[in-house]
């Protein structure tokens, strides 16, 4: 099964708290589970928004499966279902009339370092908070760091808005690949920065991974939720940088290592209420 059939599975069989979100561009359900309880905190943790990092999916159903003591987490394992197919399948993963046009802006068929969803927009900097202003984005299809037409442009991305809001979430994780380093400011003032920096140290004990700042980098989830939301939202990188692009299942269990007790350990940890 692909990475998409996998959770789909997964969502047939579980037996907590699950909903579907929304759909993609081309129509795939994304889904949505909650783990843990409402006596404490409860966040949002996002994997696979960038096609080519879908390995992060299996370490969303090891943290579902994981649980939490205090709290809880609504996990969205694939935020970007046509991407990863994009990756793991090729262009026939898409409809007929995508294919040209994806397989001309890719250069060739081998998608294994696509980012962006079916509509060549990288959903990561996609959201409303900076958007534009990135140092790497660019402003026509491609495979990654295309901005879109406008914020909220995709299904994606406006499906974890909406349920974002609904959720109201304490704090939110956006789980990447690769580097093993925590990224965990966006312009915050004082105050809130020093409320998120101390929660991050809480991101940094669970996994070892060294906190970082990314000033350069605009319009993604995590930016958005700090911006908008004004909650603690965290970017983590999981992965070792000498891993390849696109990390396979040769590097999940060193992820799941480190990242077992992450989401756990940060539920407990945060103030709510």
């Amino acid at each position: 099964m692909n990475v998409y059939e996998e959770i789909g599975a997964f969502y047939e069989s579980y037996p907590g708290e699950k909903r579907v979100i929304g759909t993609s561009r081309e129509g795939r359900a994304l889904y949505a589970f909650f783990t843990g309880n409402r006596g404490g905190a409860v966040g949002i943790a996002v994997y696979a928004i960038h096609a080519r990092e879908w390995i992060t999916s299996y370490l969303a159903l090891r943290h579902i499966r994981r649980g939490m003591a205090r709290g809880g987490v609504w996990a969205v394992p694939l935020a970007n279902p046509d991407g990863a197919l994009l990756v793991q399948e090729g262009a026939g993963s898409v409809r007929e009339a995508l294919r040209g046009g994806l397989l001309y802006l890719n250069g060739g068929t081998d998608f294994s370092l696509w980012k962006a969803n079916a509509r060549a927009v990288d959903l990561n900097v996609n959201f409303d908070a900076g958007w534009g202003t990135g140092e790497k984005n660019v402003r026509v299809p491609a495979s990654a760091n295309y901005i879109g037409t406008a914020p909220f442009s995709e299904p994606e991305t406006r499906a974890l808005r909406d349920f974002t809001l609904e959720v109201s979430p304490a704090f939110t994780v956006s789980y990447h690949t690769k580097g093993e380093v925590i990224y965990w400011r966006y312009h915050q003032p004082p105050l809130r920065a020093a409320r998120d920096r101390r929660y991050a140290k809480i991101l940094r004990a669970a996994t070892g991974y060294p906190l970082a700042e990314a000033p350069g980098s605009a319009g993604g989830y995590k930016d958005w939720c700090v911006e908008k939301l004004r909650i603690p939202a965290f970017t983590v990188e999981a992965g070792r940088e000498s891993f390849s692009h696109p990390l396979g299942f040769s590097a999940l269990a060193d992820i799941v290592t480190k990242n077992t007790d992450a989401l756990a350990a940060l539920a407990a940890g945060v103030r709510y209420g």
